[in-house]
């Protein structure tokens, strides 16, 4: 289990106003539309979530970095926990010419508007319950998902997440190290259900017995 980093340079790619996230609108009110996973949340008002998310190609370099690192082949059988729209997935099939990919996400609206050459191998389920046979995918990602959840369901999806797993997994949640990224996380955030230190993250892996690589994302 190692700590990995692919995700920072597009996360630092969006300037935030953290302040103004609490002051310009009932944030409580957002946070509670955010929670839904439905049109707000992906394309509504900024307040409410992305604000408008559409393919722009910023998950290529990530994609090309994954697949580097863990060797990734044609033949590897890909997983994407927490797929959205499944833009992540989408890289992969451009990369890796005929590979299998699969995407789970708890938005049905999220999947009805995933990329369509996509569209057709994504599920709509909860990460902890997944729909897959033991060992069944060579390589499984989950990015900026897990945190959204209940101790009790994130416990539930690192185990589910290992379960179905027979290769490298990889995932990124959202951390902090000191009372200043405290304050902007939960000044940002809309949906983190998770809010530990890297410290705890990691007793949370052990505690779930997952062995996987995993990333952070600070909100400094």
């Amino acid at each position: 289990m190692n700590e990995v980093d692919f995700i920072t340079r597009v996360h630092q790619s969006t300037k935030r106003d953290y302040v103004g996230r609490v002051t310009s609108a009932d944030k409580a009110h957002c946070a509670e539309v955010a929670g839904r996973f439905d049109v707000e949340y992906w394309d509504g008002e900024r307040q409410y979530g992305y604000g408008g998310y559409r393919y722009d190609g910023r998950w290529h370099d990530v994609a090309a970095a994954m697949v580097r690192h863990y060797r990734l082949t044609p033949e590897t059988r890909i997983l994407d926990v927490g797929c959205g729209k499944a833009f992540l997935l989408y890289e992969f099939t451009k990369l890796l010419p005929g590979v299998e990919v699969r995407g789970i996400d708890i938005s049905a609206y999220g999947i009805a508007n995933a990329k369509e050459e996509v569209r057709d191998r994504l599920d709509h389920g909860s990460a902890a319950k997944l729909p897959y046979a033991d060992n069944s995918f060579d390589f499984i990602v989950s990015l900026n998902t897990l945190h959204n959840l209940f101790n009790y369901d994130l416990d539930a999806a690192l185990r589910e997440m290992t379960r179905v797993a027979r290769g490298p997994q990889y995932l990124t949640v959202e951390s902090y190290r000191n009372e200043r990224e405290k304050a902007n996380l939960l000044y940002w955030q809309l949906t983190c259900r998770a809010f530990m230190t890297p410290k705890e993250w990691r007793w949370a892996f052990a505690q779930a017995g997952y062995a996987g690589d995993y990333g952070f994302i600070y909100f400094e």
